[in-house]
């Protein structure tokens, strides 16, 4: 068994990132996309690495957004507070240095915020 110096765990334990070879992002010169919630909008600039998409999202205040997500995420909270509830009635609240993460399928949730966020999602 190999074993990753970084975090000794066993390699075959760790998230797999294939075919992505090293680069940086100046994420000023990546475009931005407008999707509209059920109140506000979600702004996103979005980086696709192989299988893996990485966005930079911005909520306006008020944005709620309108459908229930079963897409897995690992969200970091940069600025705002974001409000996250699930399809069970579960709510929680993220504020900048804060994060979640969801498996695909594992959770319907959907976002809002009354401030505006701004967030790093990788999914």
């Amino acid at each position: 068994m190999t074993i990753c110096a970084a975090t000794d765990r066993p390699e075959n334990a760790i998230m797999k990132m294939n075919g992505i070879p090293f680069g940086t992002t100046d994420w000023s010169e990546i475009d931005e996309t407008e999707h509209r919630g059920e109140t506000g909008i979600a702004y996103w600039k979005t980086g696709l690495f192989g299988d893996i998409r990485v966005r930079q999202v911005v909520y306006t205040a008020g944005y709620l957004a309108d459908h229930w997500c079963v897409k897995g995420h690992i969200l970091f909270c940069l600025e705002g507070e974001l409000h996250t509830e699930l399809k069970d009635g579960r709510t929680f609240v993220l504020k900048p240095g804060m994060s979640y993460q969801v498996a695909d399928d594992a959770e319907a949730h959907r976002s809002s915020t009354t401030e505006g966020a701004r967030l790093f999602i990788v999914d």
